[in-house]
């Protein structure tokens, strides 16, 4: 089974159920087939940038981020309890409302596009 949780603020519109739904299926897609947790959390953008700061090193609200559970060059290890832990992905929820009104999608389907291209960098898949 996959878990997925999600925190957000109150005022943040998005359904929970659906990103989890879709988030878990994409997994599944990608080849997510044993117990593995994922994190998501969609923040504003002051938060945004607290944690850019601290982490990228840089001044900038980014749409999203990902940080793996684990990094290793190593072979990997199934961990001990048998689940696989992905890690953390962060959305900055202004910032995909902003960027569906100017690409003309759904604010809940631009979210999802942007979890599901920080899945993909959580599960070792970079840019090319």
């Amino acid at each position: 089974m996959i878990k997925v949780s999600i925190s957000k603020q109150s005022n943040y519109p998005v359904s929970s159920p659906w990103l989890k739904k879709h988030l878990r299926a994409f997994l599944k897609e990608k080849g997510i087939v044993s117990d593995a947790e994922i994190s998501v959390a969609l923040v504003g953008n002051e938060k945004m940038l607290d944690i850019a700061k601290e982490y990228m090193k840089d001044d900038k609200v980014h749409n999203v981020l990902s940080f793996p559970a684990k990094e290793s060059k190593r072979k990997f290890i199934y961990p001990p309890n048998g689940k696989i832990k992905l890690g953390e992905i962060i959305v900055c929820y202004p910032e995909a409302v902003q960027e569906a009104k100017k690409e003309g999608k759904l604010i809940d389907n631009k979210v999802l596009e942007l979890i599901k291209h920080a899945a993909t960098h959580l599960m070792g898949i970079h840019h090319g």
